[in-house]
């Protein structure tokens, strides 16, 4: 999630041309990269070859993704789940809004191209330990961001300590449902562990 969303959610609405411009751009070298790493392996795939394959230069590729491994790990639904989340109630306790407005944001990838990349990209979490490595730079800027969310939510103050442990509690959850469900073989949408996982926060890790 964007900070920018993240400070004035509101405001996030349909982009402008040219930021359909950079999505398309970045889409464009993302479907390139998945391409080419089915084919022959994400560490035989040299950035090079991405740019080549997408029609852009090198340069171009790293001006919107810093480094080969955010290419899987970036994508366009953060400022959809930030509207989503923005839309909650406000009377909404903090861990149903999140689950609510991140399951809802997931249902979105109804493209048989976008699910196949998302199950790609999951896989390469998994599989690949400099995507995983580079993912958990991601959750700590993630986790900065909701903390912020959750922040505006309740009035408390970002470095709170119960309002941390929640926030890292919301990401560990994600992660476990992503894992579970890479394990059960992809099988399903990836909403109903996720949505699972959020709801054993919400009636407060009983067993």
């Amino acid at each position: 999630m964007t900070a920018a969303c993240i400070k004035s959610v509101a405001s996030c609405r349909k982009p402008g041309l040219r930021e359909r411009k950079k999505i398309r751009t970045r889409k464009a070298i993302r479907q390139a990269a998945y391409h080419l790493f089915g084919e022959q392996g994400y560490d035989a795939t040299p950035v090079d070859q991405i740019a080549e394959a997408a029609e852009v230069s090198p340069s171009t590729v790293f001006r919107y993704f810093p480094t080969k491994e955010d290419i899987v790990l970036t994508d366009e639904y953060d400022p959809l789940f930030a509207e989503a989340l923005a839309r909650r109630p406000k009377d909404e306790p903090p861990v149903t809004a999140l689950r609510e407005a991140l399951c809802g944001t997931l249902a979105l990838q109804v493209d048989e191209r976008e699910r196949a990349e998302a199950m790609q990209r999951m896989a390469l979490i998994r599989d690949v330990p400099a995507v995983r490595a580079r993912m958990a730079e991601h959750m700590a800027e993630t986790k900065r961001l909701l903390a912020l969310v959750l922040s505006e939510r309740t009035g408390r103050p970002e470095d709170d300590l119960e309002l941390q442990v929640v926030t890292a509690a919301v990401l560990s959850a994600l992660i476990e449902a992503m894992y579970h469900w890479l394990d059960d073989g992809m099988k399903g949408e990836l909403t109903v562990p996720v949505s699972h996982a959020l709801r054993v926060l919400e009636r407060g890790l009983t067993l």
